[in-house]
């Protein structure tokens, strides 16, 4: 049973059908599903949630498809636990981390958003996939595609790292490097799908895609007992994540699974890229694109196209926004794997850093409960710390070279 409504302009509020459409032609702006919530209520609670196999799919009524899902029934349902130590490190009581490193098949978030764009691309009848990416969706897509047994063609800036290059080549698309930046890559997508008629996944069926990234925010007030943090920080890309975890809550509380979420929301960027932490702290409306200059590649989106929106989530939560440089991201990087034995890629850095920028200004209260979103594994961009962590200890193999080397 289908439980979307359809599509909804999130500037003017005209509504569209449950089609393939992602711009209003009204004002241009940009589309997002809505869902008959009075139904979902009689078939959606805590005890039916709990009785289904822990994957994403656990929250299919909150989900835009009409059929039974098809794609990414292993994804989801990551890790989320107390990080004490690192807790400790940053001084404050209650610090939990919510653990998309490890997510399936691709070790990224973007396996969630992915999974639901497939299943829905499907339903549509697609049978060529594409995306724009900066990696971990480019991963995403060429894993899940090839699982499902569609054609896809990835887009990347020529610059990616090696990591993710290698992690979507193992699974066979046509991999296309735009000798340019993501917004010039995505440009040219946006031209290839108008044209071809090609389901690319953020772009032509983006509302769709992005609904995934609910279930980020579904599984952190599950797995917290029913509750949501006081205080959440969230990487910003595009700036798609953090409004739909900020949504994903209040679905929640509207079908009365959670009380009314006070979360205060935290937009975290590299300094070479912060056009949505930059506008916040200017108290501007306006996003001014930015050209990036940063390891955060996977961050690394100068005109952020759901800026504004993410902007929004921080200004109506009482949260606030914070960017660090390339010396913070590795070492946030280096105290997350230190601390609580997590490698994460470079977005999970910038996170870490900036929540031990925000404690240290004062804007998180010390005593307080705080969640820091890691989306993305560390093996994916080693180049960024290989500098950084030293080299291993070389020596003969004997007992005298170890004692020599080690100093026993």
């Amino acid at each position: 049973m289908s439980y979307i409504k359809g599509l909804r302009c999130r500037e003017c509020g005209r509504e569209y059908p449950k089609e393939v459409l992602f711009v209003c032609e009204y004002c241009f702006g940009s589309l997002e599903v809505i869902y008959d919530y009075e139904k979902i209520k009689e078939k959606l609670t805590r005890e039916a949630i709990a009785s289904r196999p822990k994957n994403l799919w656990r929250y299919r009524e909150l989900l835009p498809i009409e059929g039974s899902p098809t794609d990414g029934l292993n994804s989801g349902f990551t890790p989320l636990f107390r990080a004490h130590n690192l807790g400790k490190a940053l001084g404050v009581d209650e610090l939990y981390i919510k653990d998309d490193s490890v997510c399936h098949p691709t070790l990224s978030f973007k396996d969630r958003v992915v999974a639901v764009a497939l299943s829905r691309a499907k339903e549509f009848g697609f049978k060529i996939v594409g995306c724009a990416s900066t990696g971990n969706l480019a991963n995403a897509v060429a894993s899940h595609a090839a699982k499902a047994g569609l054609k896809s063609y990835i887009f990347i800036p020529a610059d990616l790292e090696a990591g993710k290059v290698i992690g979507t080549l193992i699974y066979a698309p046509n991999l296309i490097a735009v000798e340019g930046n993501y917004d010039e890559v995505n440009r040219l997508c946006s031209e290839i799908a108008g044209k071809y008629k090609w389901a690319f996944v953020n772009v032509n069926i983006r509302p769709y895609y992005a609904e995934g990234s609910k279930t980020y925010g579904f599984e952190i007030a599950e797995q917290l007992g029913w509750k949501t943090p006081d205080h959440l920080v969230s990487p910003c890309a595009g700036g798609s994540l953090i409004t739909k975890i900020h949504k994903a809550f209040k679905e929640l509380h509207k079908l009365e699974l959670i009380a009314k979420p006070k979360t205060k929301f935290y937009a975290a960027q590299a300094s070479g890229c912060s056009p949505i932490v930059t506008a916040i702290k200017e108290k501007s409306e306006i996003i001014k694109p930015v050209k990036p200059k940063t390891i955060a590649k996977s961050l690394a989106i100068g005109n952020p196209a759901d800026g504004y929106y993410a902007m929004g989530t921080v200004g109506d939560t009482g949260g606030w926004a914070e960017s660090v440089s390339d010396d913070e991201i590795v070492e946030g990087i280096k105290l997350l794997a230190a601390t609580e034995g997590i490698f994460t890629e470079t977005a999970g850095g910038v996170t870490v850093a900036v929540t031990k920028k925000l404690i240290e200004q004062g804007r998180m209260p010390r005593d307080e409960s705080i969640l820091i979103a890691i989306t993305g594994n560390g093996l994916k961009t080693q180049e960024a710390v290989q500098p950084h962590i030293g080299r291993p200890a070389r020596i003969k193999p004997t007992i005298k070279s170890f004692e020599e080397e080690v100093r026993l």
